[in-house]
């Protein structure tokens, strides 16, 4: 038996040569490395035209190769195999992981069919040459996230570098015990796309979605259009799994653990290209968010590519559902945060029990701890040594 599957073993597309052997793992070894060497054509590219779709107890590595979407792909690079469309409910699955080395890369595509999510609409807010195609989706949905992962629990995704992804580079959704580690990305909000600067909303970098629990993010670096890292929690009782209306491939019922809980974020050096947030915590409607741990954030931004924000705890805005009840956010530890950005650390909803401490702010016009929410959607929550330098 062989001791990995290779997808140069097969026939047909990329996309179908990588899938078999992602079956045969499945029933063997559990084990696929793709290398840097694309046979069928003798490039460093394997080119997608659908998702790679992940079954439990896998391991792909991706071993110094490129993996692109091409202009036909309207999907994922990869999903957890329990999801899709019309596929409901998502039945949880378990032990997958994706892992680069020597310089893995998941490049969106030259044109891509779609971009955004499900709030934006194709060739009016965000770029897609589905625009105006009949009997295509005229607004982004989740098949616009690079990897994205539901009900799964003992999981990992590491050392990969993500570049011009068409939403959210990666997406987790009601997952528990997991690693995110050693995890670059490079996208600003825009792309040259036949000489001419086309806008692509909405790509942020490492998203975790409610029911998310008990997991570990680190290493994370680089540039994105949209927030680097966001934690958020954001129901919607009319969301039926599978639906491509949707960001969020779940329904909001398919889990007991309906906030997000047990998260540590360390060591995160990047910026929000596109003017937004670095890390952000967002839960609304109630639910909860607790014992998150940030520790470590160095905001890399130049000019003219200032972030708005390089911590955003909560919201206050109707479109979130208003400020979350005090109580529902709490127990967040944040230490060690440079900042270049407008704000430092910007309590934007409602926060108890926590903690703020070593906070640099350089410049800016505002307190390094901004409380916007005022102060009777705050208590027993500590500052120390938070400070702004000219």
């Amino acid at each position: 038996m062989s001791l990995f599957e290779n997808p140069n073993q097969y026939d047909g597309t990329d996309a179908q040569r990588i899938q078999q052997a992602v079956a045969a793992a499945a029933a063997g070894n559990g084990r696929v490395i793709i290398p840097r060497i694309n046979e069928s054509n003798h490039s460093h590219v394997w080119l997608l035209d659908e998702a790679i779709r992940l079954p439990s107890n896998i391991t792909v590595e991706l071993n110094g190769c490129h993996l692109k979407l091409s202009d036909r792909c309207r999907d994922n690079f990869f999903r957890s195999a329990n999801c899709g469309i019309g596929i409901a409910p998502i039945e949880p699955l378990e032990n997958i992981h994706l892992i680069g080395n020597n310089g893995a890369v998941l490049e969106g595509a030259d044109h891509p069919r779609a971009t955004g999510d499900a709030a934006k609409t194709l060739g009016e807010r965000t770029y897609g040459t589905d625009a105006g195609v009949d009997g295509e989706a005229q607004n982004g949905d989740w098949r616009n996230i690079g990897i994205l992962l539901a009900s799964v629990s003992h999981f990992s995704i590491q050392n990969i570098h993500m570049i011009d992804s068409h939403c959210w580079a990666i997406s987790v959704e009601y997952c528990n015990n997991g690693i995110l580690r050693d995890l670059r990305f490079t996208s600003y909000g825009h792309k040259i796309i036949d000489g001419k600067k086309e806008t692509i909303l909405n790509q942020d970098g490492l998203d975790l979605r409610h029911g998310c629990h008990d997991i570990l993010i680190e290493n994370i670096s680089g540039e994105t259009g949209d927030d680097l890292i966001a934690l958020t929690a954001i129901p919607n009782a009319e969301r039926q799994a599978g639906n491509t209306s949707s960001t969020m491939i779940s329904a909001d019922h398919e889990s007991t653990f309906p906030g997000i809980h047990n998260i540590i974020i360390r060591n995160v050096r990047g910026h929000c290209a596109g003017g937004h947030h670095i890390v952000r915590l967002l839960n609304t409607r109630g639910l909860p968010m607790d014992n998150i741990v940030i520790d470590g954030l160095i905001d890399t931004s130049y000019a003219p590519y200032q972030s708005r924000v390089a911590l955003k705890i909560g919201d206050k805005f109707p479109q979130y559902g208003g400020i979350n009840p005090l109580g529902t956010t709490r127990r967040i530890i944040a230490n060690n945060i440079i900042s270049r950005a407008k704000y430092a650390v910007l309590i934007g909803g409602s926060l108890c029990d926590s903690s703020i401490s070593n906070v640099l702010q350089n410049g800016g016009d505002f307190d390094a701890v901004y409380f916007e929410s005022g102060a009777e959607n705050v208590r027993n929550v500590t500052l120390h040594n938070v400070q702004t330098v000219s």
